[in-house]
């Protein structure tokens, strides 16, 4: 199994679960005599709403719990989830106590950006650069730069594909294969 899906959250498969029911059922092609409602459990589980609010905009689905699901395993299955896991991780280390600053900015460093990373996300070399310098100063904001060109990049490139995956006439088994790329159980830092 990939590195990358140890990262995933707790409830990423239980929600995927649900999710792909309930995508299963809104896709599914019915005569028009029947109606397709989703079962109570899954309504309290999903909104519908919710998944029309992804579209809106990126910001929208990262700060959904569920879209969030679905977009690690979207990446993971594109081979790109360590753009997301910095993202992320940058978002952790904001809320980092000043005292372990240090330790978690280098940590993110050598598994993020370092010339021989890991999970290296893809950043020009004077953005690595600047973050390397201020990983020596580490602050709360050390990472605001290779974190803004990340999202961008996510933005731009890896939600319009998210997008249309969920979309297309294939979407139940696109789905089905975004479930299979989440883990039981594990979370990042």
């Amino acid at each position: 199994m990939c590195r990358g899906l140890d990262l995933l959250p707790i409830t990423c498969l239980e929600r995927a679960k649900e999710l792909k029911a309930l995508f299963g059922s809104l896709l599914q092609k019915t005569d028009h005599s029947t109606s397709v409602q989703p079962k109570k459990s899954e309504t309290q589980s999903f909104n519908v709403d919710e998944r029309l609010k992804w579209k809106e905009s990126f910001e929208k689905l990262l700060s959904s719990q569920n879209g969030l699901c679905l977009f690690r395993a979207f990446l993971t299955s594109e081979f790109s989830e360590e753009n997301i896991a910095f993202y992320l991780a940058c978002e952790d280390y904001r809320t980092t106590k000043t005292s372990k600053m240090s330790i978690k900015a280098k940590k993110i460093y050598d598994e993020f950006i370092s010339t021989d990373a890991p999970r290296e996300v893809n950043l020009d070399h004077v953005t690595k650069a600047l973050t390397k310098d201020n990983v020596e100063h580490p602050t709360q904001s050390c990472f605001d730069l290779a974190q803004a060109k990340i999202y961008t990049l996510m933005e731009k490139d890896c939600y319009p594909r998210f997008l249309k995956s969920l979309t297309q006439q294939n979407g139940q088994e696109r789905l089905s294969d975004f479930i299979k790329n989440c883990p039981p159980n594990g979370r990042q830092m």
